[in-house]
């Protein structure tokens, strides 16, 4: 690998801002803003709008928008068993 070509990798904290969950992580983003984290260090703090805390899919209030395939859809439009 070339030097000096790549970015930073570093452990930063994520901070999901609809749920206050956070997370440490590595990853080459940089932030201004920095958070001292359980250990004791300081990392910096990268904001976040939804993560696994957050997310439908993950929480279970995801909505099924397709349940059955065609004939069921056919047959509940139409009150047949």
């Amino acid at each position: 690998m070339k030097k000096d070509i790549h970015p930073e990798y570093r452990k930063v904290v994520f901070l999901d801002t609809s749920s206050d969950f956070k997370f440490l992580s590595g990853s080459t983003k940089s932030s201004n803003e920095t958070i001292e984290w359980e250990d004791g260090n300081t990392y910096p703090l990268i904001r976040v709008e939804i993560s696994s805390a957050s997310h439908p899919f993950y929480t279970g209030k995801q909505k099924a928008d397709k349940v059955g395939g065609r004939v069921d859809r056919f047959k509940k439009k139409y009150n047949m068993k």
